[in-house]
């Protein structure tokens, strides 16, 4: 029978499988972390619970937190095992686990963020950290800029003292610490965009700045916002990844699989101190932004060159994706004639041994991350992992026809229909919109370029505009087989 996960049973874990070897008890907390999704439990707090197995890091425990009524799901279920968590590494050699127990605790979800400003403003906390996706940090996608019109941020400005978003409330903490004189936490962005931290910052100091012009002030300046690159391939969590962790003797309602890659490369910039993640093997570095824009744009934006495709041709999961000849084909392609282009080496790694390891990575068929999920908040993706790419390459005098692609079987997509007819159900926080537009798009490619919340200036590039109207217009006469096969020959 399988052990119902939890501090009083983990002496009962099966042998083989490593627990908390350190007192969890005794651990105190240094580190809040909005956004305890499956990737953060995977990544940021294993590096951390490896410095707590060499009896390192006992004062850096994470606090979670969430900011949305359905965090509290998530809040239910891993305080109901002290929040401890099954990690599963999925390797085509064998799989492994391990129980990571580097969380002591989740905040209640309050309307106001009460419990959270609180905990914040305590000056025990040294760094807040978040994973709230790379479309949760209030960006008009067209500018880059921050969006100052958006209903949570003027609501936020307005309601200072009882915000609704995860920012408003480390403003409002911040706000505390300041008048405690208390110095301010560091910021820690751990999410997949190009310069996290300095995002981080235009986000926190602009909305500051619509209520509170001083503190905004402050916080540019005292608080620290480091830029961070993080990768692991880490699926969502459904009832087969639950059966999973039983079969392997452990009752976990929340546990986590995972790949057997894990990299975070860190800028050295901490206002309050930080644990010593190198030793677990994280690197700290003054050339992030090298290392972001090489992950960002091969791997992130990798998913996005097939995921749209796989959609259509009815692949489930990415390793299946790899797995059809034409879209290996097609990625292969875009990557080495269109993407690579784009990015510099880093130590150790050229952009083209880079694309090679990441086509291994997505062929694992351990991994079961589904088209879905990689294919999900395109309208928040396309704008952060593929046209930056098109836009430099276009500057750059490269060729952008696969990026094009691309961009036509995205919009194809959102029209809502596979090719063997079956539907695609809603999968953008905009998709009545896209959905809508792909539609009309269909006899007007322009329509789907006229969105410039997205495309901005791109969609007065002729050179863009001749070659995605060209796909669309095949893959809706032809289907995305057609699209797909005249694109590799050339």
């Amino acid at each position: 029978m399988a052990v119902r996960l939890s501090n009083e049973t983990l002496g009962n874990v099966p042998a083989g499988i490593p627990r908390p070897a350190y007192d969890r008890t005794a651990l105190t907390p240094g580190i809040v972390h909005i956004g305890l999704g499956n990737f953060h439990r995977a990544h940021q707090a294993w590096y951390l619970h490896r410095l707590m197995q060499e009896g390192l890091a006992q004062d850096w425990a994470i606090i979670g937190a969430g900011v949305r009524p359905y965090d509290a799901k998530m809040r239910e279920k891993l305080l109901a095992q002290d929040c401890l968590t099954t990690l599963i590494e999925l390797d085509p050699t064998g799989m492994s686990a391990e129980v990571s127990g580097a969380m002591t605790d989740y905040l209640p979800i309050e309307e106001g963020n009460g419990a959270l400003i609180r905990a914040m403003a305590d000056p025990a906390i040294r760094i807040v950290a978040l994973t709230v996706t790379e479309g949760g940090y209030y960006i008009d996608p067209a500018t880059g800029g921050f969006d100052s019109t958006h209903e949570d941020m003027i609501y936020d400005a307005a309601h200072p003292d009882a915000p609704r978003t995860a920012f408003g409330a480390m403003i409002a903490a911040l706000r505390l610490r300041r008048d405690a004189g208390v110095g301010p936490f560091t910021a820690q962005s751990c999410d997949n965009l190009q310069g996290n931290g300095a995002v981080l910052r235009q986000t926190l100091v602009t909305l500051a700045r619509m209520s509170d012009s001083e503190l905004a002030l402050w916080i540019d300046n005292e608080a620290a916002f480091p830029n961070s690159m993080v990768d692991c391939i880490v699926p969502a969590t459904g009832p087969s990844e639950i059966a999973l962790a039983r079969s392997i003797g452990i009752d976990d309602s929340a546990p986590v699989t995972h790949e057997n890659y894990r990299q975070w490369v860190i800028e050295d910039e901490f206002c309050a101190g930080r644990p010593d993640w190198d030793k677990a093997g994280a690197v700290f570095s003054d050339r992030v932004h090298d290392y972001e824009a090489m992950k960002i744009r091969i791997l992130n934006g990798g998913h996005q060159v097939i995921a749209n495709a796989g959609e259509l041709l009815s692949c489930g999961t990415i390793a299946e994706c790899m797995a059809h000849p034409l879209i290996l084909d097609f990625f292969r392609k875009v990557q080495r004639a269109e993407i690579t282009q784009q990015v510099d080496p880093v130590p150790g790694m050229t952009p083209q041994a880079y694309a090679e390891l990441i086509e291994t990575r997505f062929a694992n068929r351990e991994i079961r991350d589904t088209t879905r999920r990689v294919a999900f908040d395109g309208s928040s993706r396309h704008p952060g992992f593929i046209l930056p790419v098109l836009r430099d390459a276009l500057a750059a005098g490269g060729s952008v026809s696969g990026l094009s692609l691309v961009e036509a079987l995205w919009a194809r997509m959102c029209a809502g229909t596979r090719e063997d007819g079956s539907a695609i159900e809603p999968n953008d926080p905009f998709w009545d919109d896209l959905n809508q537009t792909a539609l009309e798009a269909k006899d007007n490619p322009q329509r789907w370029l006229e969105q410039r919340q997205y495309y901005g200036a791109l969609a007065d590039n002729d050179a863009f505009r001749a070659a995605f109207a060209g796909w669309l217009e095949l893959i809706w006469s032809k289907g995305t087989t057609a699209a797909l096969e005249q694109y590799i020959r050339g």
